[in-house]
């Protein structure tokens, strides 16, 4: 086949793709056999020229005599681009490996090992996604919190209720990225994932996609075990030779994937107890913020027309003290959630279902924040969370605190809203954000705003809703791992957001199938 790049192409000319490329390749569309898109990104930069940029794969007739008369850097060759498994390893499994959580990094790891024979054991202290749906629907209905599934915890992780984005910076020479595209593809996540530049799946979708692959995984020969927390390790000689499961049952182990996500507080506590090598490491705080998704549309388009997707923003500032402001997990057409995970404690999240069709747009607005800021003991990061949490939830009485940035950055106490009307899962209540958060991170976020506000026009009015607090952006602590993907404790392998390795569900997910990757070169498949 063919690959050609940089075709451009116009909102009303999509149904002319095959056209437009027998143009591109001097030939008759009869020519051409078949079309693969590869990508497909909006140029909006001009907003009199919006238009899509489309990466196809062509198959035509007589391609070796077509590709020499139009070859160069934009048509060129198909590459070969296809994941490849490793070949296994010769040490002998004395048991089962076994995978600690079941979000996007224990999930594909699982189905990598499970498909290459080794017949894992899935761990996962929460329940099934059709009972945490439940549990976090009352959650946000009454208030009831289950602290082993919420929105944090349960099978398929954070993301499950997040937005579903799939877009990552990471460089993938080795396909991986492309691996999880397909097997999410497989398993029911729509197949525009795959050449969409900022593809995301959304919370209702994800759901059932998480329900197949698990049940891939138990048709391959892997095993879950549900309302199973890690609650200890056995090791002999720094070498790992069992678990503890909710305080009481031991399961032999000698291999284990730690992908317990960046909320497993008790989990860092009890590895770090242990011996298992860890330090603490910088993340974002701050709040979440609700905007008009008609505003965003029209100040990042100018205009509302409807063929244009829903539109979102990525923002960064740099405060004069050096201090980094920037825009996170933004959810276009979303909800801001109640995500707490912990009695006493209020974080929220933004979550958008596949057709991102709320009202609102809504992102974090966090700033960057280290071990200069809260302490140097690897679990300084945690306790640092855990106060801005508990302040949060005094603020709103329980409630997600909630506040207009005219008043927050005056130091008012807000009555009422004003034209924006807030989208939200989980019961709110006006409080004083300022009383939440640290004053370097207010006033970063003050300084931030009228910037953001020159980008994005409209950002910084003044009945923009600011909702807290944002403390969960990535986890707090790292859990080291050498070149061969081990934690100083022989056998436990470190994996995905969690541990430190990974930000959203892509990287987590390519985390997951490289410490597969691990474990199989090393391993003989386990019988």
């Amino acid at each position: 086949m063919i690959r050609i790049r940089q075709v451009k192409v116009a909102l009303d000319c999509e149904d002319k793709l095959c056209d437009i490329v027998a143009k591109r390749l001097k030939i008759a569309s009869s020519n051409i056999l078949e079309v693969h898109i590869q990508k497909k990104s909006l140029d909006a930069r001009r907003k009199n020229d919006i238009h899509y940029v489309y990466e196809v794969d062509v198959k035509v007739k007589e391609e070796g005599r077509i590709l020499k008369k139009v070859f160069s850097k934009d048509i060129f060759l198909t590459p070969k681009e296809e994941y490849q498994y490793p070949d296994s390893g010769s040490v002998s499994l004395s048991s089962r490996p076994v995978i600690v959580g079941t979000g996007p990094a224990g999930l594909f790891c699982a189905y990598m090992l499970a498909k290459a024979g080794y017949h894992p054991l899935i761990i996962e202290r929460g329940e099934k996604v059709d009972e945490r749906v439940e549990s976090v629907m009352k959650f946000w209905e009454t208030g009831v919190l289950n602290p082993n599934s919420n929105v944090q915890f349960g099978e398929g992780g954070a993301g499950t209720f997040s937005d579903g984005k799939l877009n990552t910076l990471v460089k993938d020479k080795y396909f991986r990225g492309k691996e999880v595209f397909s097997i999410f593809v497989e398993h029911g996540a729509p197949s525009e994932i795959m050449y969409l530049q900022k593809p995301h799946i959304g919370t209702d979708l994800l759901r059932d996609v998480v329900k197949n692959i698990r049940n891939s995984i138990i048709r391959l020969g892997g095993e879950f075990l549900y309302s199973t927390c890690l609650t200890n390790l056995v090791i002999s000689d720094q070498k790992l030779v069992g678990i503890e499961v909710n305080h009481q049952e031991i399961i032999p182990c000698s291999v284990l994937v730690l992908a317990i996500g960046h909320s497993a507080r008790d989990t860092f506590s009890m590895l770090y107890d242990r011996g298992v090598m860890m330090q603490a490491k910088p993340f974002a705080v701050g709040v979440r913020v609700q905007h008009p998704q008609k505003m965003i549309q029209f100040s990042q388009y100018g205009s509302l027309d409807s063929r244009l997707p829903v539109a979102d923003y990525k923002l960064t500032y740099t405060t004069e003290k050096g201090r980094g402001v920037y825009s996170f997990c933004m959810c276009p057409g979303g909800y801001v959630v109640n995500a707490s995970s912990e009695e006493g404690g209020l974080a929220v999240n933004g979550m958008s279902y596949h057709d991102r069709g709320s009202e609102n747009a809504n992102s974090a607005l966090v700033v960057t924040v280290g071990p200069d800021d809260f302490g140097h003991h690897p679990l300084d990061g945690v306790s640092f969370q855990r106060e801005l949490e508990k302040q949060a939830y005094l603020a709103g009485s329980g409630h997600i605190p909630v506040q207009l940035y005219g008043d927050f950055k005056d130091g008012i106490f807000s009555t009422s809203f004003g034209e924006i009307q807030p989208v939200m899962k989980g019961r709110y209540q006006f409080s004083d954000l300022k009383d939440v958060l640290p004053d370097y991170v207010s006033s970063a976020i003050c300084e931030a705003m009228p910037a953001f506000g020159k980008k994005i026009t409209g950002f910084d009015r003044e009945d923009t809703i600011f909702a807290g607090v944002e403390s969960r952006t990535s986890s707090p602590v790292k859990i080291i791992r050498d070149d061969k993907g081990e934690a100083n404790i022989s056998g436990i392998y470190p994996c995905g957001e969690g541990s430190g390795y990974a930000g959203g569900i892509t990287t987590a997910a390519m985390d997951g199938i490289k410490v597969s990757e691990w474990i199989i070169q090393k391993y003989k498949p386990f019988f």
